[in-house]
């Protein structure tokens, strides 16, 4: 059973050079063992002058496949974009948040979970 009682915030942050999907992506955070995890801010930020495509993806160990979370958003130019806004969602022990940008270090991206023991996930 989860204990929520005892949680625990992390944040990380990445400059993205991939530039290809899936296990090429560029980890920006995973669950650790024995924890699941509450995304609560997600946050890109395209840091290049032009108008850049974006991709952010998340692994779900259960099925051993990577699904899109953002998939081809145009961001102009020095923009930032919240995925969460005020929303979240839950990952388990081994989902991973990849990303990657159609050109490599445009993307910054910020990630903040709330992690929680959960054993039962082993």
């Amino acid at each position: 059973m989860p204990d929520l009682s005892k949680s625990k915030f992390k944040t990380e942050g990445a400059t993205i050079t991939a530039t290809a999907a899936g296990a090429s992506a560029q980890v920006v955070y995973t669950v650790p063992n024995n924890f699941s995890a509450i995304v609560r801010f997600l946050h890109l930020s395209n840091n290049n002058t032009s108008t850049k495509k974006q991709y952010v993806q998340f692994y779900h160990l259960d099925d051993t496949s990577y699904h899109y979370i953002v998939n081809g958003l145009a961001m102009s130019g020095n923009s930032v974009y919240d995925i969460c806004q005020g929303a979240y969602f839950n990952l388990h022990r081994g989902d991973k948040v990849v990303c990657y940008s159609e050109t490599s270090g445009s993307l910054d991206v910020m990630i903040s979970v709330e992690e929680y023991y959960d054993p039962v996930r082993g």
